[in-house]
């Protein structure tokens, strides 16, 4: 049976890799939202064809991409808010805030991944507009990403905890 510091090395090792995916979706995900606003303009301005669907899916693909990045700022701890007021706090105090904080976080991600698959469910009998695919891929995205962000805060939490023993990070330890 793997040790307890092998188990949380091994998820925060999983963390980054998941982490590490997810950033390259993003990137293509942007990348392709661009080149589907590009041929939008393109067609419009330029040849004069007036192609419909890519304003409406360059939206979609912009939602998935919004709400997966997401996963990769929990897992950098980049919410800037939070770290401003921690840092206001005495030493003592930053800990069981970082905690409580991130155990709201964890509780609020899972409700959202669960309210997420209901509503995905229902998604799947809806249409999108002029694209006229099921809102089940553009409504999967909710469930998804904010599972991924419950996931990732958990991982944040073993890996400050292993690198302090306290659950604390410090500036030393970023």
């Amino acid at each position: 049976m793997p040790t307890r510091s092998s188990a949380s090395a091994s998820l925060v090792r999983l963390g980054a890799e998941v982490n590490r995916i997810v950033q390259a979706v993003c990137v293509a995900l942007m990348a392709t939202m661009v080149l589907i606003i590009w041929l939008g303009v393109a067609s419009r301005y330029v040849f004069g064809w007036g192609i419909t669907w890519t304003e409406e899916l360059s939206r979609y693909i912009m939602i998935w991409g919004a709400l997966l990045a997401v996963s990769v700022g929990c897992f950098r701890r980049e919410h800037i808010g939070f770290e401003l007021l921690l840092m206001k706090l005495p030493r003592t105090a930053q800990r069981a805030a970082r905690i409580g904080l991130d155990c709201i976080a964890v509780a609020f991600f899972a409700f959202l991944t669960l309210y997420g698959i209901a509503m995905t469910a229902e998604g799947a009998n809806q249409y999108a507009t002029i694209f006229g695919i099921s809102m089940l891929v553009p409504f999967a995205s909710v469930p998804v990403s904010a599972g991924l962000a419950a996931f990732q805060i958990v991982v944040t939490m073993v890996r400050d905890k292993d690198r302090t023993g306290s659950g604390l990070v410090t500036e030393a330890g970023r």
